[in-house]
């Protein structure tokens, strides 16, 4: 398992840029987008919570990283907005039993497929009627081909298959695979095979 507190550590300002996810930010300005919660799972040091928060959504954000989430909190005070943090693995982290969230953003979880998996069931699980569920992840590409950005080992790498298996009933709104430029701060930079998924709740 990757030393995330020593990552964020020795990136104050921003792991992985400051500006969020372009896919988020492309989804978030459809016209049939209309969520005012949300829930960020593997949200890091916060640059995408933040975007939704500075756009009047109430977010609620969950990482495993102590020292990436208090980075967020840090910058969530310089860019004036306010999001619920909390330091949990998603392998094992219980919602309240009565929380529920209009949209849930999950983005580059690098873990294996068991902590991938939970991350999907409790997304999918505490999201209302009509949500989003918005993902994004490295897909699975050969060693050493061009384009695999992101961790070798394929197992902690995404199948669209496998992942819209957990999401019964999901109404499909964009699923895709393919490459694509990545200009996310130093570490995503350059071609990278992913996954994209939108879907809505029944």
């Amino acid at each position: 398992m990757a030393d995330w507190d020593a990552k964020y550590a020795a990136a104050p300002e921003g792991l992985f840029g400051t500006a969020p996810n372009e896919y988020l930010r492309g989804v978030v300005a459809r016209s049939d987008f209309g969520p005012r919660s949300a829930l960020c799972l593997a949200d890091g040091d916060g640059r995408n919570s933040r975007f939704l928060a500075s756009r009047g959504l109430a977010v609620t954000a969950v990482d495993i990283s102590r020292v990436g989430t208090e980075n967020a909190q840090r910058l969530d005070h310089g860019a004036g907005v306010v999001v619920e943090r909390i330091v949990a693995d998603l392998e094992h982290w219980e919602p309240q039993s009565a929380s529920s969230w209009d949209a849930v953003f999950l983005f580059y979880l690098q873990a294996p497929w068991p902590t991938r998996r939970a991350a999907l069931d409790t997304g999918w699980r505490v999201l209302g009627a009509g949500g989003w569920l918005v993902f994004e992840g490295f897909g699975v590409g050969d060693a050493g081909e061009e384009g695999v950005l992101g961790p070798q080992p394929e197992d902690l790498r995404y199948r669209l298959a496998e992942c819209l298996d957990r999401l019964s009933g999901a109404v499909i709104v964009e699923a895709l695979e393919g490459q694509i430029g990545l200009a996310e701060g130093s570490r995503h930079k350059g071609l990278a095979k992913v996954m994209r998924l939108a879907v809505r709740k029944p």
